[in-house]
């Protein structure tokens, strides 16, 4: 799915309106169906609204919403700003077609100190995605005070006083929404952690815009949907054999750090790959040949790894619980000196390169490196938000000619042509030591069975998320474990290869 700028949605906007043909007020009013369906299917325990309206046409949307859920037999209040009734042309007629009701009672912003908001969900339509100024006066003071009630809040569009192409300053003022149906597509600022924080969950509504127009705009965001993930999805040859799915080499583990190397492995082996092998230090032999029985064991040191073997058309993933010993820093370096053949380095891999001036040129063409934050900043340093941080990434792929996957709530697979594509999959429980050795793991074994290096960064944090997404149903975000993610690698083939072989 696109990521659209505001300028291209309303571009889209504007071509829906003169080639569907379609007038501006009936768009409006199909972007107000589409909101009213979602709400009255999911406000089930939930019969009163308080909307708030601004003067723009994200407020026409609130009245045209107001009106409709009246008339599907809620209790509605609307309030306004009424020192200021000069709305949008579109916007005014709605609150023309609202001011003929009389069940539904107009308030002023002034009347939400006196209100009773016992039971009421509270719907925000006060500023759609052309605000480009932080919020002051009685809209800063009115979203303040809506900010403190603990009532279910939902927010049409995007959440006021929230911009949607750049990140707000820290002295902003955004209406905190538990949820926020927005219109055809994701915002970016809702992707970044700065601000999606403020938009709760997001429900994209098809509002029937122009999809040949979406198709011929061009954009470097995405999000990364299941359509996508379909079309990269290869299900197994029947005919195939062990050789088929190529070799997998996870390179790590140290003394002290060898269940990283045995997360890795695990998802290696239940990502696919068809041999698998383990280079991690004598001292973890027992240990992986226990744990991970399918994969062969390499030895490469004694309690850190100080030999790197060249393995004929392996791939190879670098990193998990390697450290940063001295010898397995000299011994990295020197592998990556001879080493052509694009890898994915991750965790003290990347430390270890990050500490070396001319670390970042021994990577190879077409590598996958997945840092954290941190590590980002280590590799090519400090940035003031996650958006510079994007920018840099992007140069820096560019540059270097490798995928970064640039990991996040919402991670970023940047490509050396600077696309972005942002995973929507996962949720916090990732947010625990081990959940990055599993990625290294899973991406490691795409790579081993022929996917290209774009697809298996894109399907590897797809598929990583959506385990997550499984195991935090099962087990919660607090209590999963990065095992438990692992284990639910096998029910998200599962479903993958139904939908596949339903779509044949």
């Amino acid at each position: 799915m696109k990521v659209f700028t505001t300028e291209n949605i309303r571009a889209t906007d504007k071509y829906t309106i003169e080639n569907e043909p379609i007038s501006s007020v009936n768009l409006m009013e199909r972007a107000a169906s589409s909101c009213v369906d979602w709400i009255s299917t999911n406000s089930k325990h939930y019969t009163k609204f308080a909307i708030f309206c601004g003067n723009g046409n994200n407020g026409g949307d609130g009245f045209a919403i107001a009106r409709m859920l009246y008339l599907k037999g809620f209790d509605v209040d609307v309030f306004i700003n009424k020192e200021n009734l000069k709305f949008s042309d579109d916007a005014l007629i709605n609150f023309k077609r609202l001011k003929d009701i009389s069940g539904i009672s107009v308030k002023d912003f002034s009347e939400t100190e006196k209100y009773n908001f016992e039971k009421t969900v509270i719907i925000d339509a006060l500023f759609g995605t052309g605000l480009s100024r932080n919020l002051d006066g009685i809209y800063k003071d009115l979203i303040e005070n809506l900010n403190i009630k603990t009532n279910p809040k939902i927010s049409i569009d995007i959440p006021s006083g929230m911009f949607a192409d750049q990140l707000n300053d820290g002295n902003s003022v955004i209406f905190k929404a538990n949820y926020t149906l927005t219109f055809q597509f994701w915002k970016k600022t809702f992707l970044h952690p700065e601000t999606g924080k403020f938009a709760g969950k997001i429900i994209v509504l098809d509002i029937k815009l122009s999809q040949d127009f979406i198709e011929k705009t061009q954009t470097d965001d995405f999000v990364i949907d299941d359509e996508l993930i379909l079309k990269i999805f290869k299900p197994r040859d029947d005919f195939a054999h062990k050789g088929t799915y190529g070799k997998s080499v996870i390179v790590g583990g140290s003394y002290g750090k060898i269940g990283a190397a045995v997360l890795a492995t695990k998802s290696a082996l239940k990502s696919g790959s068809g041999l698998t092998f383990v280079l991690a230090p004598n001292c973890g032999y027992e240990i992986l040949q226990n744990t991970c029985s399918e994969a062969m064991f390499i030895e490469g040191g004694e309690k850190f790894i100080t030999q790197i073997d060249e393995i004929e058309n392996a791939v190879y993933g670098i990193g998990p619980g390697l450290g940063t010993d001295e010898e397995t820093e000299k011994t990295l370096l020197k592998f990556l000196e001879n080493h052509s053949s694009p890898l994915i380095l991750d965790a003290d891999a990347l430390n270890i390169i990050s500490k070396n001036e001319n670390g970042l040129k021994l990577i190879p063409k077409k590598s996958i490196i997945t840092p954290h934050p941190k590590e980002f900043e280590r590799l090519f340093g400090k940035t003031e938000n996650s958006i510079e941080r994007l920018n840099l990434a992007k140069t820096k792929a560019k540059e270097l000619e490798i995928y970064i996957v640039l990991k996040d709530h919402h991670t970023q697979v940047v490509t050396p042509k600077v696309k972005v594509l942002y995973n929507i999959t996962g949720n916090s429980g990732l947010a625990k030591g081990g959940s990055g050795d599993v990625l290294t793991g899973i991406i490691t074994s795409l790579l081993a069975q022929k996917y290209s290096w774009e697809e298996a960064a894109i399907l590897g944090v797809w598929l990583h998320g959506k385990a997550a997404d499984l195991a935090s149903e099962k087990y919660s975000k607090e209590s999963m474990q990065a095992t438990d993610v692992i284990n639910e690698i096998g029910n998200v083939f599962l479903d993958l290869n139904k939908k596949a072989t339903t779509l044949l």
